[in-house]
């Protein structure tokens, strides 16, 4: 572990657990290499065909009907076996 990220977990250990979520939360939304990399991607030009378009549709449907919420990984993981 390098100087810097020891450093940042001792300040983190000396933080009320209040304030741990907060900074949990803020690490969270911090962009990673992969979000600069999405967010500098050319917009894919390649038509969508009228199936994909009924998927999104389904897809977007199901989630209203389900609070906008998906499905938590953990129970993907479960429903497949893949524990």
């Amino acid at each position: 572990m390098t100087d810097i990220r020891k450093e940042v977990h001792d300040e983190i250990d000396r933080l009320p657990d209040k304030h741990v979520a907060g900074v949990k939360e803020f690490l969270a939304s911090y962009p990673t290499p992969f979000d600069a990399a999405h967010r500098n991607a050319p917009v894919s030009e390649e038509p969508v065909s009228e199936e994909e378009e009924r998927l999104v549709a389904e897809a977007e449907e199901w989630l209203r009907q389900n609070g906008g919420k998906g499905i938590p990984h953990e129970e993907v993981v479960r429903e497949l076996g893949l524990e």
